[in-house]
């Protein structure tokens, strides 16, 4: 028997002894590959750069394009503010001081005038002070007076009135000098401007904002805010008046978080008051505030859809009723033939019963009718 041996083509053995060149898996929407890194003998990881883009099907595949899956936005920072306007303690002296300043000022002033000779002997006399030719006005005079007139307004003009709950934020020049909480009579430099912080715990009650549910329907919502301020420097230098900043906090939080109209489960309205409540307290913390509720204190539907979602809220209440009252009307009609015939005071057929339940079910329907549930 013979056995006969075929042999490759010559040019394709040639072919095979010849370096094949890499090919590539490339179309016009992926990233080159090349075709050896798929058949790699060794399991060590492969590192190729993808481009970041979509996928796109291959043509004549009739491939869907696959759509990368977003990457989720990093959170917005809170704005920085200035690391000056943190508030400080003003440097103030006690009221008695700005009290013995002052007197002192008009007492320079009412001696002045009796070195000058100005007073009346009258008053010179009711004083008890020596009689005196007067040495008249001159520049020496002037200067005593000028003296003891800037001793008695910086004395009196300085004393300012503490009072509890309540602040005073100083300025000199447009710049911050710090913050007074004390209270009772003290004495403040009359340069500085004053600037009065309420800076207790205050409640705020909105006029009707717009909302909107968890299906998207427009609301009229009025919240109360409890809040207080806890920075008065950033509360009154940072912002330009920060009720009017709380207000639009409020507003856009309600923007963001759905509402659910009274009557609905108690955890959605805790959880509406909790959400509002951190996003408004994220807001207002950057500007001094300090946010500890914010909760809806009554919803209603906005003008423009109140009469429509009226008419369907009484339509689910009408066939909420017809359904309770089916129910109570099938198990009087079920109780009354069990009774009826495990007691054996009739007999019936399945027509019989067919007919017994109709009536029974138009008697019951026609009593709860006249008489209500």
């Amino acid at each position: 028997m013979t056995t006969t041996t075929s042999h490759p083509p010559e040019s394709e053995g040639s072919a095979e002894s010849a370096p094949r060149p890499a090919r590539l898996i490339q179309n016009e929407a992926t990233t080159e590959i090349p075709v050896h890194l798929l058949f790699r003998d060794d399991a060590g990881p492969v590192s190729v750069p993808l481009k970041p883009a979509v996928v796109g099907r291959r043509r004549g595949t009739g491939e869907q394009p696959r759509l990368q899956r977003p990457v989720p936005a990093k959170a917005r920072p809170a704005p920085e503010m200035d690391p000056a306007l943190a508030e400080r303690p003003a440097r103030v002296l006690p009221g008695v001081v700005g009290v013995l300043a002052g007197t002192s000022g008009a007492a320079g002033t009412l001696l002045t005038s009796w070195w000058a000779g100005a007073l009346p002997p009258s008053v010179v006399a009711g004083m008890g002070l020596p009689a005196t030719g007067g040495a008249g006005l001159g520049p020496v005079q002037w200067a005593a007076y000028a003296g003891a007139g800037a001793l008695g307004l910086f004395g009196f003009g300085g004393l300012a009135r503490g009072r509890a709950g309540r602040a005073w934020v100083l300025g000199l020049f447009g710049r911050y000098r710090g913050t007074v909480r004390r209270t009772g009579l003290m004495w403040v430099n009359p340069l500085l401007l004053r600037r009065r912080v309420d800076v207790r715990l205050r409640h705020w009650r909105s006029e009707p904002m717009p909302a909107a549910d968890g299906s998207g329907v427009a609301l009229r919502v009025v919240v109360l805010v409890v809040w207080r301020v806890r920075d008065t420097a950033l509360a009154t230098l940072g912002v330009e008046d920060h009720e009017t900043y709380l207000r639009e906090c409020v507003e856009a939080a309600l923007a963001r978080v759905p509402v659910e109209m009274p009557g609905g489960v108690r955890p959605s309205v805790e959880l509406a008051t909790d959400a509002l409540t951190r996003l408004v307290a994220a807001d207002a913390t950057p500007v001094g505030l300090e946010v500890f509720s914010v909760r809806p204190v009554r919803v209603e539907y906005a003008p423009e859809v109140a009469p429509a979602m009226h008419r369907r809220r009484i339509a689910a209440l009408d066939a909420q009723h017809r359904a309770s009252v089916l129910t109570s009307v099938v198990d009087s009609v079920e109780d009354t033939v069990t009774r009826l015939t495990m007691r054996g005071l009739v007999e019936l057929d399945d027509y019989e019963r067919k007919v017994l339940v109709k009536d029974l079910t138009v008697a019951f329907c026609s009593g709860r009718t006249e008489t209500g549930p």
